[in-house]
């Protein structure tokens, strides 16, 4: 008797079909599944540049106002009327807190001028660190 084998030519060709289909169906799958997911981001994209184009909308409506671009002026810079007497009120609360009475406060130095404080402590040897937006003392 003789024995058949497990693998006939038929699986095989079978087996080869199958293999060739899933094959060249796996690329257009992969493309299809990043479409739909530029899709998705190109929709939220969108949805924001409508919203802004409605906060902005709202905005250009609100500088069309004679009385909002009147208030902003008073209200940011500090504009006074024509015959109108305006008055700044100093913040006395802040000034207890400063460390000398009647001091102006000790404004932030800028990054340039702190690395360029860092260079010169290191040329001169003094190692010390400099914390930013402080002075070095000499």
């Amino acid at each position: 008797m003789k024995k058949r084998p497990q693998l006939t030519g038929r699986a095989a060709i079978l087996a080869v079909v199958v293999c060739a289909i899933a094959m060249s169906l796996a690329y257009p799958v992969r493309e299809f599944i990043a479409q739909r997911r530029q899709i998705a981001q190109l929709e939220q994209q969108r949805a924001e540049a409508l919203e802004d184009l409605r906060e902005l909308g709202e905005r250009s409506r609100l500088l069309q106002d004679p009385g909002y671009i009147s208030r902003e002026a008073r209200s940011r810079l500090h504009y006074c009327r024509a015959g109108e007497k305006c008055y700044v009120w100093k913040d006395t609360a802040r000034g207890s807190r400063s460390p000398a009475a009647g001091a102006p406060p000790q404004a932030k130095a800028p990054w340039y001028q702190t690395v360029w404080e860092s260079i010169e402590a290191v040329d001169r040897g003094t190692g010390r660190r400099v914390e930013p937006g402080r002075t070095p003392a000499p």
